[in-house]
């Protein structure tokens, strides 16, 4: 069952229904879930947690919606691997990846929408909606084709190839609109008030965001029951880093861990950074700006959690850190290379991130470090088709594979940089 007793004002504190509503109506403010966590403490333990299923629903008590009523295509409870050859090449001992590249639609997205897919259909919608920078394109169209309900999807209009085919292969209404992620999304805001729709990032928001709380849950129990010292995200609209934290202390507030002060560190890519630029200017004024990065599930440029994101990080003395484009693909070889790991442009960004606070001792050697990485690299091919050494090209006989692997052995000692050919790719 759910403890969710009522939504809550994060600015004023007021009180509401567990209705389909994300504003408050006095100050405006953004409303989230409370729970009753006394009447939690008193029921949920480890065992009961342990004896749930191998999804996020084995959180079912800590999630706003009915578990017996899952809208479920398999989400959660995704790998917590150990990283040792990665953790070499930064300088740490106790580095770990949540690989949430495991998921369904193949991003964390998939962990918020079955949440908010549930909700809507409890609620009595028939139409799930998003404004999406891709991969919440992609588990909306699945979970509403699971779920037996229409589907339209807003993307912009440049959207990487494999996120378009991603989302259209479920059958949505796929909308494509010439203009940033910020344009779409207010585009959705005016529909969600024309139209009897669940959006479920406006209108459905408050249920949706608490599904990123089990990434906090499933790591703390794949650690053996413990916070880990040190998280770093990836920062777009800021839910997700806002919500990991909250999982955390969630955790402790009922004794299901020992309180450890968890630093929340996050990293955008330098061409979307108004988290981190405000973070960096010692300020809580989030500047609006227009992204020009290859990360596109990043580029939010007016970040509707920016505000919360930026007390995370001072309440857990944590670390913003913006990285450039060029990191990025850096970031995404790197975590390929030496963890077998192929991660979309968000996860070149941890992983650069992750490089720079290390290198500067932001990151201690020995502290138990998570980094989330968030969604897979088959999306964003396009990010590293011209970075990658191109396969050899011979004919079928033993002295032609001699001859060419000698001559790439040749280039590879010269210092030559191996790069397709573009005649030959055509």
């Amino acid at each position: 069952m759910s403890y969710a007793s009522h939504l809550r004002c994060r600015e004023c504190g007021r009180h509401y229904p567990l209705e389909p509503l994300h504003v408050c109506e006095f100050c405006f403010g953004p409303l989230e879930v409370a729970y009753d966590y006394q009447a939690l403490g008193r029921h949920l333990t480890r065992a009961r947690i342990e004896q749930g299923p191998l999804t996020v629903w084995r959180y079912a008590d800590l999630l706003p919606a009915d578990s017996e009523q899952a809208v479920d295509i398999g989400a959660g409870f995704t790998p917590l691997l150990p990283c040792h050859n990665l953790g070499e090449e930064l300088g740490l001992r106790r580095l770990y990846v949540k690989n949430d590249c495991a998921n369904p639609t193949w991003s964390f997205k998939d962990r918020v929408v079955t949440v908010a897919t549930t909700k809507a259909r409890e609620f009595g919608f028939d139409t799930l909606a998003c404004a999406s920078t891709g991969n919440l394109a992609n588990s909306v169209a699945a979970h509403a084709a699971r779920g037996g309900m229409q589907a339209l999807v807003f993307i912009p209009a440049d959207l990487e190839q494999g996120k378009v085919v991603g989302a259209a292969i479920y059958g949505p209404t796929l909308v494509a609109v010439d203009g940033s992620y910020d344009e779409v999304n207010r585009l959705c805001s005016e529909l969600a008030d024309k139209y009897p729709w669940a959006f479920v990032n406006i209108n459905i928001r408050p249920y949706y965001a608490e599904g990123s709380k089990t990434l906090a849950y499933e790591v703390v129990e794949q650690l053996g029951w413990r916070a880990p010292d040190h998280c770093i995200v990836p920062l777009a609209s800021g839910s997700l880093f806002t919500k990991i934290w909250k999982g955390i202390k969630e955790m402790a507030w009922l004794g299901l861990v020992d309180w450890t002060h968890t630093r929340m560190s996050g990293a955008q890519p330098q061409g979307c950074s108004p988290i981190v630029g405000a973070w960096e200017h010692q300020s809580f004024d989030i500047r609006p700006v227009r992204p020009n990065t290859i990360a596109k599930s990043l580029a939010i440029g007016n970040p509707a959690d920016g505000y919360y994101a930026l007390k995370v990080l001072e309440h857990s003395g944590g670390f913003g850190v913006a990285v450039t484009d060029e990191e990025v693909v850096q970031g995404m070889k790197l975590l390929a290379e030496a963890e077998g790991i192929f991660a979309e442009t968000a996860g070149g960004v941890v992983v650069a991130g992750l490089r720079r606070l290390a290198g500067q001792g932001s990151i201690g050697r020995d502290e138990l470090v998570v980094a989330f990485i968030t969604g897979a690299g088959l999306k964003t091919q396009e990010a590293v088709l011209d970075k990658l050494t191109p396969p050899l090209r011979i004919a079928p006989h033993v002295s032609s594979f001699e001859e060419a692997i000698a001559h790439r052995r040749e280039a590879v000692a010269a210092g030559a940089e191996v790069r397709p050919s573009r005649s030959k790719q055509r």
